[in-house]
């Protein structure tokens, strides 16, 4: 159990630094992001919605019920990749987050899910850690979640 909140008091003190500190991307990077991206996805016949942030996304599941809203708090579970396909996270016990807690990237897919819902997404640096450098996770990465709500509040 302790383990549980010292990983979420992690996570939630690596995005607040996120938020405070992440560069601002050229018009140049985000395309160059968004290039590797699209090169990822046909490599491996993967297709994807795209947003006008430059998240891409699939929903698996569309799970049902109320969509989750900005305020909800959000039971889910998770695996996270970079995008040469090295694991950096893989949570296979639900956790517990706000979702104005989470991500851009995360933020951003949850307002389109519901419980129940499985989705992947890629999300460029600019949504995810941005240019900080996480344990396992290297300055300016790509991200890919394949992520499962499993509880609303």
């Amino acid at each position: 159990m302790k383990t549980h909140l010292l990983k979420k008091l992690v996570f939630t003190l690596l995005t607040l630094l996120v938020l405070a500190g992440c560069r601002t991307y050229s018009d140049d990077d985000k395309q160059n992001f968004d290039k590797q991206i699209k090169e990822y996805l046909k490599s491996k016949n993967i297709v994807c919605k795209r947003s006008d942030s430059g998240l891409y996304y699939k929903i698996i599941e569309p799970g049902s019920g109320n969509s989750i809203r900005f305020q909800d708090i959000v039971t889910f579970k998770y695996e996270g990749r970079l995008i040469n396909g090295e694991m950096f996270d893989n949570q296979k016990e639900p956790i517990e987050f706000k979702v104005r807690d989470l991500i851009g990237a995360w933020k951003e897919i949850m307002l389109e899910l519901k419980p129940g819902a499985k989705a992947f997404l890629v999300a460029p640096p600019q949504l995810g850690y941005g240019d900080h450098k996480l344990d396992d996770i290297p300055q300016n990465s790509i991200l890919i979640y394949e992520i499962e709500i499993t509880d609303v509040k």
